[in-house]
């Protein structure tokens, strides 16, 4: 490679979805209204679940969690494109790509965890109901929940560490609408083996086919006890209540596989970066949505706190 378009590097430019001053606007406008639904929805679904007492348990203590995530994973990734428009700041320095980057992955391995919870959880009510309250108790679900957390951020620290060591880039303009690492893989002029295989195996073994793996064994579980429900109202109530949670994994887990399961040399970055607003953005509003429209309890929730919002004004 000519050692002149190897330059160290100290900021990155953040390109964004268009550098065409006709589409700032309208670009703006669609993700300040993606984020602030997102937020909104999300946010709702996570002060529900705190203040109503019919709403504390395992289920929906997973579902604030997954909210959180939703809330945190948004923000990180969709402010640089609201900051850029307001004031017109589109650089970010290197460590601080990286680790926007951590957290962002950190996220994604969070959320995939915490379903992989509801699925467990799920598993117990439906394959295991008179030991349901012993099992899920508060104590595992606080457990469950921090371990979520934690090795979420576990599972991305080895990618961040191994970007640390990067020391040039091909070019200083990031063609997304945030530091990703896909991107910014392509732009390095390191050796990106070691990355590779640290994103094949802790990201796509560990972080992702793991959690997915041991959700299609709850969900073999789950299925194979619903059909041997005698009662066709206990089968659809069983099949209703799975779907919700369901449709989320295969959401999310299919923009992931557009996003990142891509062979590097077939990477198309303008096609990446609307797999990413997919999963940053609409995958976020469809969770409260899903769960909110497909959920009697939530709904129910929600009605009682208008109300009484309603009568104490």
């Amino acid at each position: 490679m000519d050692q002149t378009n190897m330059t160290a590097i100290t900021h990155f430019i953040i390109v964004g979805f268009s550098d065409l001053p006709v589409l700032r606007v309208p670009i703006f406008l669609l993700v300040l209204l993606i984020y602030l639904i997102t937020i909104g929805g999300n946010l709702t679904i996570l002060i529900l679940v705190c203040v109503d007492h019919r709403l504390h348990n395992p289920m929906y203590f997973f579902l604030a969690n997954l909210s959180l995530a939703d809330i945190s994973c948004s923000t990180i990734a969709l402010h640089k494109v609201l900051v850029t428009f307001i004031f017109g700041y589109n650089t970010i320095s290197v460590l601080g790509c990286l680790i926007q980057i951590l957290i962002y992955l950190s996220l994604l391995c969070d959320k995939l965890l915490i379903l992989t919870a509801m699925s467990y959880d799920h598993f117990v009510a439906i394959c295991n109901p008179l030991q349901y309250h012993i099992v899920m108790n508060h104590k595992v679900c606080i457990i469950l929940a921090t371990a979520c957390w934690i090795w979420g951020f576990l599972e991305s620290l080895p990618i961040f560490i191994e970007l640390l060591g990067f020391t040039c880039y091909k070019s200083c303009k990031i063609n997304h609408f945030f530091c990703d690492i896909v991107p910014l893989r392509k732009l390095s002029c390191n050796d990106t083996h070691v990355l590779e295989l640290y994103i094949l195996v802790v990201g796509m073994l560990i972080a992702t086919f793991t959690p997915f793996l041991l959700t299609f064994i709850s969900y073999i579980f789950i299925i194979s006890t619903i059909l041997g429900f005698r009662s066709v109202s206990e089968r659809h109530k069983a099949f209703y209540t799975c779907s919700s949670h369901l449709t989320v994994v295969i959401l999310l887990y299919s923009s992931l596989i557009f996003q990142y399961v891509t062979p590097q040399s077939f990477v198309n970055l303008d096609l990446n970066k609307y797999f990413s607003l997919f999963n940053v953005a609409m995958v976020p509003i469809l969770n409260p949505l899903i769960y909110s429209l497909k959920n009697k309890d939530v709904k129910a929730a929600l009605g009682r706190r208008l109300t009484w919002l309603t009568t104490n004004k």
